[in-house]
């Protein structure tokens, strides 16, 4: 079983599970809270079990924090629907790993009466092939927000959006690593651990 809950990646001058949006929390919830790797400039990153964090807490932080953030929702880390937000309101989407994630989203029909049937049937994989190419198609304009975001949080490098959509139609074993590297791609100073282990 792979890692199902959040990545939450905000900035703050102190530690982020401190932030006033986490207060409702209670203290068993918040045991549950791992920290994750933090990045120069007060970047840090909060793993959340499922069923922990709520959607609405994303312009919450936003506004406390005075900076853009993003949420990583990981399904078995085997895919995650990333969610960014900036602090003008300006929001972005976008799928890792879009073979999972399309055959996660191909509708089943009405009259299905056995699912694991469904699934080996040419109508499904022709339904998750036409759902694929749908994601494929909105990578550019993803990629485009993406960029945008990340220049909104005041990144020092300027991404380069043929990467930023090489790596979301790229797959990986865990949903989890892409996303990292995502951040990378943005323009986010590398992680405090992956510097050290590159000798930096």
């Amino acid at each position: 079983m792979g890692f199902s809950g959040h990545l939450v990646f905000a900035r703050s001058d102190g530690p982020l599970p401190a932030a006033p949006v986490f207060g409702s929390l209670d203290e068993e919830l918040k045991g549950t809270v791992r920290t994750g790797e933090s990045r120069p400039g007060g970047w840090q990153m909060l793993e959340f079990d499922a069923g922990t964090w709520d959607d609405s807490d994303l312009p919450s932080l936003v506004e406390w924090s005075g900076a853009p953030a993003c949420v990583a929702e990981i399904s078995d880390s085997s895919l995650a629907l990333v969610t960014g937000l900036d602090t003008t309101g300006g929001r972005w989407q976008a799928w890792l790993n879009l073979d999972t994630a399309a055959r996660l989203l191909v509708e089943e029909p009405d009259d299905v009466e056995d699912q694991l049937l469904w699934l080996d049937t040419p109508e499904f994989h022709d339904a998750v092939r036409q759902r694929r190419a749908e994601l494929d198609a909105e990578i550019p304009t993803d990629a485009e927000s993406a960029v945008a975001w990340a220049a909104a949080a005041g990144t020092s490098v300027t991404p380069q959006p043929a990467k930023i959509e090489e790596l979301l139609r790229s797959h990986e074993t865990f949903a989890e690593d892409p996303f990292s590297r995502l951040l990378d791609e943005l323009g986010f100073p590398r992680p405090r651990s992956a510097d050290a282990r590159d000798g930096g």
